[in-house]
């Protein structure tokens, strides 16, 4: 007898789910309530548990998308037990013979199988992702666990992990864009990592000379891009006849070879070798950056209007405080703290400016989330921070070390980059006196702080020298008029110049 394990609904618009993580391998033995497997869809993560005690067989490999009430695996109450007792019973299972040369068994795969390094699911409209970099060459011994590679979509970066110990087989060079899904590379598991003791692989289907009793336990998946049972449920992605890239290019850069790309034919490519220029395949990141700038210059009726902030009384308070907020909080006393608070004032006073248009409607946001942009080697990001209405600046402070961080380290994900309300973004730390920020769709505005600069201004009759800060907000004209936009960008003005105004909600 069997017990099926199916997707379970998960709202009235979810149609699908993808198998985010099997916790249990092909064939293991599992216990009723034993957690099996993650799933994920659009809105929430659900974890199924074992109905009944038996053996595990996976039906749906890590990575796979499938509908609602799907069958996924299956719990074999016979198997279970059998496997539980660890020894054949001659007597009920003559053509059962001992488990350490039955090549025949259809349910695990043995040690010495290669194990497939899938590209994951990285978000609903990611569909590819770029071979940014491999950080072991082919026919390298590497350990589980070890990063392999690390790969680039439109959104994030991600690194891949040896699923076990072995001997890589590199199947697709730095470089190349592949679809999600595919198998980039094998791992072929080798006496280097081998705790059963099972002979390396030697040949691609050839039999391993000695199987240990965990052996099924071997390709067990371990994280997102790792197959289970890879002959049950091959990927459709998995490049059946491709021959193999010319591998002596992996260990050049593709960022300065041009012969790594498919530009190689071309006449530029000529003037490469000389090095007058230099060739390099656009990253994912850029692109996506692109494209989303073009798209929110065509989309939008984007206007700018400035301004400028005395930054005297910030200045004075941080010095006032600083000392005693470190010892405190642990974080440095910002400017960003205060232009965050100082907008999200200015966006309940003046609420167009936090909505967005969608198709005909205004949606009008009754939450205050603000995306702060960051710049990095690869590229903007600008990961979000939530309902900042409601933290203190030492939790802001905190929040924007902790994604400034993520980004150096190409960490951020998906859900850090998504759903903003507005964003601010300070190109003053690259010494910028006054710019145009574009707008980030689909958002209506965006402030760029600039600079401070000691400048000469009138005060009370008298010039006087002040550490003043041009301001910019682009708007989108076609939901913010021009008097909105104005009024919101004094709001934050006389918010910095009498920090006070912060703390009273004014």
């Amino acid at each position: 007898m069997s017990h099926d394990v199916t997707v379970p609904a998960s709202g009235e618009s979810v149609t699908s789910a993808n198998v985010a993580r099997w916790h249990k391998s092909h064939g293991d033995a599992v216990s009723k309530g034993d957690v099996l497997v993650t799933l994920e869809t659009d809105k929430v993560s659900n974890e199924l548990e074992a109905d009944a005690d038996g053996t595990l067989e996976i039906l749906v490999n890590e990575g796979e998308e499938v509908d609602i009430g799907t069958v996924i695996a299956r719990i074999s109450d016979d198997a279970g037990k059998t496997q539980e007792k660890n020894e054949p019973e001659p007597s009920d299972q003559p053509d059962q013979p001992d488990q350490s040369d039955q090549p025949d068994q259809p349910a695990p795969p043995a040690t010495g199988d290669a194990i497939d390094l899938v590209v994951p699911p990285s978000g609903e409209s990611v569909t590819s992702a770029n071979i940014s970099k491999w950080h072991r060459k082919d026919g390298d011994t590497v350990a589980k666990g070890e990063i392999l590679v690390t790969l680039e979509t439109d959104k994030v970066s991600n690194e891949l992990e040896s699923p076990a110990a072995g001997t890589l087989e590199i199947l697709v060079a730095e470089g190349e864009e592949v679809a999600i899904g595919s198998v980039i590379a094998k791992v072929a598991p080798g006496a280097s990592g081998n705790d059963t003791g099972a002979a390396p692989k030697e040949e691609p289907n050839g039999t391993p000379t000695s199987v240990g009793p965990d052996a099924p336990k071997e390709p067990a998946p371990s994280s997102p891009p790792e197959k289970p049972i890879a002959e049950k449920s091959p990927s459709p992605a998995k490049p059946a006849e491709r021959p193999k890239p010319d591998l002596s290019q992996l260990t050049r850069s593709p960022e300065t070879t041009p012969s790594a790309g498919p530009e190689t034919e071309s006449p530029i490519a000529a003037d490469d070798t000389e090095g007058r220029t230099t060739r390099r395949k656009m990253s994912m990141l850029r692109r996506k950056i692109a494209t989303h700038l073009v798209n929110a210059q065509q989309t939008a009726a984007i206007l700018t209007t400035f301004n400028e902030v005395d930054m005297q009384a910030v200045m004075q308070l941080r010095k006032e405080v600083q000392e005693e907020f470190v010892k405190k909080h642990g974080v440095k006393l910002g400017f960003m703290s205060f232009f965050i608070k100082a907008v999200t004032q200015a966006l309940k006073d003046i609420p167009q400016i936090n909505a967005r248009i969608d198709g005909n409607d205004i949606v009008e946001n009754h939450f205050y989330d603000i995306g702060v942009a960051i710049g990095t080697e690869k590229g903007l990001v600008v990961p979000v921070l939530r309902d900042v209405d409601q933290k203190s600046f030492a939790e802001i402070e905190k929040e924007i070390i902790a994604y400034a961080e993520k980004a150096r380290d190409g960490k951020i994900t998906i859900e850090d980059l998504t759903g903003g309300g507005f964003t601010i973004s300070n190109g003053g730390t690259y010494g910028s006196l006054l710019s145009t920020p574009i707008l980030n769709p689909p958002q209506s505005g965006i402030l760029g702080m600039h600079t401070i600069q000691q400048r000469p201004v009138a005060r009370d009759g008298q010039v006087v020298i002040r550490p003043m800060m041009y301001l910019a907000l682009s708007y989108d004209h076609r939901i913010v008029d021009g008097k909105e936009a104005v009024t919101f960008l004094i709001r934050i003005k006389e918010s910095l110049e009498s920090p006070a105004r912060l703390l009273l909600g004014m």
